[in-house]
């Protein structure tokens, strides 16, 4: 396909391809000595007829999809396109909803049960999962989450039954596989979205039903008391990119060990800012305080993603030699 696009088409793909994938396509491209016009049609109109059924898919779902291309290119067709493209691309359930806005999907599962909610929340990008989770009453936040964290595995035709239902929801107002969803890795992108209150809600409340669930949880996140665990250069790192009003009133709601942590990691001079404001400020609400805790966890998160400081996850995995 990339030699019947020409090299200028070609350059404009690789730039949204790994390094893996760039290096494997060009071994490829370097043994192959001629095109077919007929090779090159084929090739072209296999890769549109793919993107258009990608098109429908995300459109409608794959029901939508099927129907639409039956019709323009007859049933065999229609079922090896997305039979390939379902094998390829992955399409993913609930693509529906996954378009939906935050406010939508709360109204659709106000009444579903924690794990109903919990496999939808699977599907959906963490920060729209968030915003739907937040929505949530206090204890179905933690239920839902800890159905989350210990979900495996679904079978197809459960998802697809449950999808059905959310799509005729909407409009009023495979295989015997098992397919993986969930996990503790779902839940932590989940709850890195969500406020520093339904946040703390989450994982109190996990303390005391599942300690060991909160724990697993929590070795793979950062939340705002971690971050004794950073190096000197990192929290000095973090600390720079943040306003040190916001430093201030993070402190307020601080342990002594992180209040001491974060002053013995600046200069004298912002120290003694700090304690000025801390003298001063007065009483503050709790919600202001934990945005400004979130603040800097959120920073610290951004960091860690770029790769500018390392976060230790309680294993060796991160140990500096």
């Amino acid at each position: 396909m990339l030699i019947a696009l020409g090299k200028n088409h070609a350059a404009q793909i690789y730039k949204h391809l790994t390094e893996d994938e760039i290096a494997a396509l060009t071994l490829v491209i370097t043994t192959i000595s001629r095109v077919t016009t007929e090779e090159r049609n084929e090739v072209l109109t296999e890769f549109f007829e793919t993107c258009l059924a990608q098109k429908y898919v995300s459109e409608g779902g794959l029901d939508y999809a099927r129907s639409v291309l039956n019709k323009a290119l007859g049933e065999a067709k229609a079922s090896e396109i997305l039979n390939k493209l379902t094998e390829t691309l992955q399409v993913r359930p609930f693509e529906m909803l996954r378009r939906a806005e935050p406010g939508q999907i709360f109204h659709l599962i106000s009444n579903e049960n924690p794990q109903t909610i919990a496999l939808l929340l699977s599907y959906l990008e963490p920060k729209k999962a968030a915003n739907v989770l937040i929505s949530l009453p206090s204890e179905v936040q933690v239920e839902v989450i800890s159905r989350m964290a210990n979900m495996e595995s679904v079978i197809p035709e459960y998802i697809r039954e449950v999808e059905m239902v959310f799509e005729q929801k909407m409009a009023k107002m495979g295989t015997s596989d098992q397919t993986m969803v969930g996990g503790i890795d779902a839940v932590v992108q989940i709850i890195n979205y969500v406020d520093r209150a339904t946040e703390k809600n989450i994982l109190e409340s996990l303390d005391m039903t599942d300690a060991e669930l909160s724990e697993s949880i929590k070795r793979n996140m950062f939340v705002f008391e971690d971050i004794v665990k950073l190096t000197s250069m990192a929290v000095q790192t973090v600390l720079k990119q943040v306003d040190v009003s916001d430093i201030a009133v993070a402190l307020k709601g601080a342990t002594p060990e992180v209040k001491s942590f974060i002053m013995s990691n600046i200069s004298k001079r912002l120290q003694e800012i700090i304690t000025d404001e801390l003298e001063v400020m007065g009483p503050m609400k709790i919600r202001d305080v934990e945005n400004a805790q979130q603040k800097i966890v959120n920073t610290v998160r951004a960091l860690e993603e770029s790769g500018e400081i390392v976060i230790s996850r309680g294993d060796d995995a991160d140990v500096l030699i």
